[in-house]
């Protein structure tokens, strides 16, 4: 009797890529001009928009990197297929330092603290200035991007000395790394949020903030590598390997974490209401004015309820005419859940705004990022070769597992 997870239902026939292969250098070149219009017409407006653009890039490669992480430490054997496209998503981190120099460059006007003579009379800043200082801030994000670029270059340099060798001890290899680097990430994750984003706002406090971006990251990384899965079964190269089961545990742990992040940003919420310190609630109170109380019911319910009821059905996991419009309204989801946290601080009090220096921005992250994975991808193998654990991710039994279990039927060793 066949599962549920057995197959999943997509359009008859194999899928043309090579009509879009143009479309991370289109996206570039025009996102790029109008994003270079708005920091001409208005740097300071063009640094939010450029800096929610750019920590939505941001969350698909930590999203990558942490799918990396888990899938050496937990020995997963689903998820082989799989992941080649995490370690490219992953080994954004050098594109991502390159994509920051606008922040970088913009930051005394972007973030507030930057501007205050006298910290020592600010009591907030005061308290924090041990991080809250230009040379800590622009060292620490320095330092982030070193550790990203070697944690995940490294786990794919053994990813890949394994396509060569087939040697088992390669697996060990990354699990040890694995297990080191997920300490690194939680920890460089947690301050990236708070360097980049929770700052804005440096009188606000949240001990909830790094595993809220972290939660919402995964989500939009789990819904962008599905769609990027059926795009590269239809198409050809991971036709072979990825079968239901990969489909339906990509869509049970995207549902997983779409509770999850709605318990992260609930408790964040309810803690701040229910302990009503001025220090805290200023930060909701600003996003209750104006159409951004729109959007904080629209996160509630687009972002939660919605994936969350369709996603019940455990055949629904294996539909794209459901799941792929549902992926794409992830993207739009975690992207105003982004504008919610970066834009009502200082750019956009009043209510949400998307014009075409926000198109522009994203457009251009978008297409660098998408330009430098989709290069990653043709220059090396598009799945794990001689992964020891490839053949449970396909649900076959090697020739030596049948010969012992034959072995120990007639009561030999």
């Amino acid at each position: 009797m066949s599962s549920p997870a057995d197959t999943i239902s997509l359009p008859a026939g194999p899928l043309d890529l090579s009509r879009w292969r143009k479309l991370p250098l289109i996206c570039l070149v025009a996102g790029g001009a109008l994003a270079l219009i708005g920091a001409i017409t208005n740097p300071v407006e063009f640094g939010y928009s450029y800096l929610t653009a750019y920590m939505f890039g941001l969350s698909l490669c930590l999203g990558g990197m942490f799918l990396v992480l888990i899938h050496h430490l937990f020995d997963a054997g689903w998820s082989v297929p799989l992941r080649r496209l995490t370690e490219h998503l992953a080994c954004l981190a050098p594109a991502l330092a390159v994509l920051f120099i606008p922040v970088a460059v913009l930051a005394p006007r972007l973030y507030p603290w930057m501007q205050v003579a006298d910290p020592a009379s600010d009591h907030a800043l005061h308290a924090k200035q041990a991080l809250l200082n230009p040379r800590a801030w622009y060292g620490v994000t320095l330092l982030l991007f070193v550790v990203w670029t070697v944690l995940s270059y490294r786990l794919r340099a053994i990813s890949l000395e394994q396509d060569k060798t087939g040697d088992a001890a390669c697996t060990r290899k990354l699990r040890v790394s694995s297990a080191l680097g997920i300490f690194i990430f939680a920890i460089t994750l947690t301050l990236a949020a708070i360097l980049w984003v929770k700052s804005l706002e440096y009188q606000w406090f949240s001990t909830m903030y790094g595993v809220y971006f972290f939660a919402g990251s995964v989500w939009t990384t789990l819904a962008a590598v599905y769609v990027i899965a059926v795009m590269l079964k239809r198409s050809g190269p991971l036709a072979q390997v990825m079968g239901g089961r990969q489909f339906h545990d990509l869509g049970v742990l995207w549902f997983a974490f779409t509770v999850f992040y709605a318990y992260i940003h609930f408790s964040q919420y309810f803690i701040i209401w229910n302990a009503n310190v001025p220090e805290e609630t200023f930060w909701y109170l600003k996003r209750e004015q104006g159409s951004w109380f729109g959007i904080g019911m629209a996160l509630i319910f687009g972002h939660f309820f919605l994936p969350f009821l369709l996603h019940l059905r455990i055949d629904a996991k294996l539909n794209w005419a459901l799941t792929i419009p549902l992926a794409i309204w992830a993207c739009l989801m975690h992207y105003c859940d982004l504008s919610f946290n970066v834009m009502p601080a200082v750019a956009h009090p009043q209510g949400f705004k998307f014009n075409q220096v926000d198109l522009g921005c994203l457009a251009f992250v978008a297409g660098a990022l998408a330009w430098v994975w989709v290069r990653d991808f043709k220059r090396h193998p598009p799945f794990p070769q001689k992964d020891p654990r490839m053949h449970e991710a396909l649900g076959v039994t090697p020739p030596e597992v049948f010969a012992r279990f034959a072995a120990q039927e007639k009561g030999n060793p």
